[in-house]
C-alpha cells in the first residue's frame, strides 16, 4: 500500500474513534466498561490467591484454584440463555445497576467473612450478576450509537479495553497491592497474609458501587426502548424459547457459535497450559507471564487491526479465516523449539482469536433486530466464557496423561510433555471448525476460504456489501419453513 493510502486509512480510522467517543452517552457507558474489565480481571488474580492462601497443602490448594474456576464456570452453564431473555424483557439499565450494586455487596463481604466456602458462594453470585450485566451492556451499544456503521468501532474499542488494556492495569494493580502487602502489615494496617488479596477485592466492590452510580444517573439512553414496548413483549419462556429457535434456525448466527466454540477452546488451551508449557521451554515465572501476557497482546492486536482486514475481506470470511488462523497459529506454539518462537506464535493465535470475537460481534450488532440482540449476545457470551474456563479445566488433565520426555533435536535437547500434543490436536481442531464455520456463514455459491482470502490479497471486497443498514433486516426474518418462524423484527 502506498504511504497516502495509508495515511487516510489511519486518518479514517481515528476519525471514526474519535466519532464513537464524541457520543456522551456510549463514552460514559465505555468508561464503565473500563473500570468493571479492570476490576474482574483483579477478580480472577485475587480470588485463585486467597483460595490457595485459605487453604494448607499442596494437594488442597490445587482444589481451590480448581473449585474457583468450577464456580466461575458454573452460572453460564445453568444460566446463560436466562441472562440473555431478561436483557431483552426488562429494562436494561436496571439490571446493569441492581447487577453492580450486588457485586459491590458481595464483593466487599469476602473480606468481612474470610472463610473459603463463603469465598465460593460469593464468586459463584459475582458470576451470576455479570452473566446478567454483559448482555444488557452490550445489547445497548447500538441503541446509543448515531449510525450502524459506528457498530464495529463502539465494539472494537469496547474489546480492546476489556481484554487488552485492562489485563495490563489489573495486573499491574495487583502486583502492586501485593508488593504492598508486607509494607501495610508492618505499618498495623492489614494483620494477616491475605491483606492484600483482601484489599483488591474491597476496592473491587468500591468500583462497581461507582459504575452503579453512573449508570443509574448518567446514562439514561441505555434503558433504550419505551416502556410500552417492553410491556408489550411475550412472556420469559416464550422469549427462551424463541432465542433457541433463532440460533439453531439462523445459518448466520450458528456458524459464529461454531467458530467461537473453536477458537476459545485454543485460547483457553494456551492459558491453561502456559505455565507446564514454558518449563518445557527452559524458562520459569518469567517465562509463563510473558506467554501469558502475549496471548492478550494479541487479542488486543487483533481487535485493532480486524476494521482494516474487514475493508479488504467481508465479514462472514474474515470471521472464518480468523479462526482457521488461530489454528494454525496454534499448531506453530505445540511445534515452536523455544521461548522466542513460543511468544511469537502466541501473539499470532491472539491477534487472530481478537480479529474473529470483534468481528462475531460486529456482525450481531449489524444484523440482529434489537429485540434478538440480548439473547443472542448473551449465548455468545455465555459460550465464550463457558468454552474458555472449561478448556482451562480440563486441559491440565488432558496434560497429566503424557509422560514427559527429553529428546535432542538438531543437537539440542527439547522437553517433550503433554502440552505440546495437547496444544497440537486443539490447534487442529479449531482449524477445522473454522472453515465449518465459514462453510455455514458463507450465502455464496461459489464462496470458499481462499476465495476470501485472494480477494483480500487483491485488495478488493467481494459482491456482497459488508453489515450495515440494507442487511440489517436479512437476520429477523424467518428461517426455513422447515423451521419455526424468528420472532419479527423491531418495529
Amino acid at each position: 500500500m502506498d504511504p497516502p493510502a495509508e495515511q487516510d486509512l489511519a486518518g479514517s480510522t481515528a476519525q471514526r474513534v474519535r466519532g464513537v467517543l464524541a457520543i456522551p452517552a456510549f463514552r460514559r457507558l465505555w468508561g464503565v466498561t473500563a473500570i468493571t474489565a479492570v476490576a474482574e480481571w483483579q477478580s480472577l488474580l485475587a480470588l485463585s490467591a486467597l483460595a490457595t492462601q485459605l487453604t494448607t497443602g499442596y494437594q488442597a490448594q490445587s482444589f481451590a484454584l480448581g473449585g474457583v474456576v468450577a464456580t466461575k464456570l458454573l452460572p453460564a452453564m445453568l444460566l446463560g440463555p436466562l441472562a440473555g431473555a431478561l436483557a431483552d424483557k426488562l429494562d436494561r439499565r436496571h439490571v446493569m445497576v441492581v447487577c453492580d450494586v450486588l457485586r459491590a455487596g458481595l464483593f466487599l463481604s469476602i473480606p468481612l467473612v474470610g472463610q473459603l466456602a463463603w469465598l465460593f458462594a460469593a464468586t459463584f453470585l459475582i458470576e451470576l450478576c455479570a452473566l446478567f450485566w454483559i448482555p444488557a451492556k452490550d445489547a445497548s451499544i447500538p441503541n446509543l450509537l448515531r449510525r450502524p456503521e459506528q457498530v464495529e468501532t463502539a465494539n472494537q474499542l469496547s474489546l480492546i479495553m476489556t481484554y487488552g488494556v485492562a489485563v495490563l492495569l489489573a495486573s499491574g494493580v495487583f502486583s502492586a497491592l501485593s508488593k504492598l502487602g508486607p509494607v501495610l502489615r508492618q505499618s498495623g494496617l492489614i494483620h494477616s497474609a491475605e491483606g492484600s488479596a483482601y484489599l483488591a477485592l474491597s476496592i473491587n466492590g468500591f468500583a462497581y458501587a461507582f459504575c452503579a452510580l453512573v449508570v443509574g444517573t448518567r446514562i439514561p439512553e441505555i434503558s433504550g426502548r419505551a416502556l410500552a414496548r417492553r410491556e408489550a413483549q411475550p412472556g420469559l419462556l416464550t422469549m427462551l424459547r424463541d432465542g433457541v429457535i433463532f440460533v439453531r434456525g439462523t445459518p448466520l448466527v450458528r456458524g459464529l457459535v461454531t467458530g467461537i466454540l473453536g477458537a476459545f477452546a485454543a485460547g483457553g488451551a494456551v492459558i491453561a497450559c502456559a505455565k507446564l508449557y514454558s518449563t518445557s521451554l527452559g524458562g520459569g515465572d518469567a517465562a509463563y507471564g510473558l506467554l501469558f501476557a502475549s496471548l492478550f497482546v494479541g487479542l488486543g492486536l487483533g481487535m485493532a487491526i480486524a476494521p482494516l482486514a474487514a475493508r479488504r475481506i467481508r465479514h462472514r470470511g474474515l470471521f472464518g479465516l480468523a479462526i482457521v488462523a488461530a489454528g494454525l497459529a496454534l499448531v506453530a506454539v505445540a511445534l515452536a523449539p523455544h521461548l522466542i518462537a513460543a511468544l511469537a506464535a502466541v501473539i499470532l493465535v491472539g491477534c487472530a482469536g481478537g480479529v474473529a470475537f470483534l468481528t462475531g460481534l460486529t456482525i450481531i450488532g449489524a444484523q440482529v433486530a434489537d429485540e434478538m440482540r440480548g439473547r443472542t449476545i448473551a449465548f455468545v457470551q455465555s459460550l465464550v466464557r463457558l468454552d474458555l474456563l472449561a478448556s482451562m479445566a480440563l486441559v491440565p488433565f488432558a496434560v497429566g496423561l503424557v509422560q514427559q520426555r527429553t529428546v535432542t533435536l538438531f543437537s539440542e535437547r527439547v522437553t517433550i510433555d503433554g502440552t505440546r500434543p495437547v496444544l497440537l490436536c486443539a490447534g487442529l481442531l479449531a482449524a477445522m471448525v473454522g472453515v465449518v464455520a465459514h462453510r455455514q456463514m458463507d450465502d455464496r455459491q461459489d464462496g470458499s476460504l481462499l476465495a476470501d482470502l485472494r480477494s483480500g490479497v487483491r485488495k478488493r471486497l467481494p459482491a456482497s456489501p459488508p453489515p450495515g443498514p440494507a442487511a440489517r433486516a436479512k437476520p429477523s426474518a424467518p428461517p426455513a419453513r422447515a423451521n419455526p418462524p424468528a420472532p419479527a423484527g423491531p418495529e
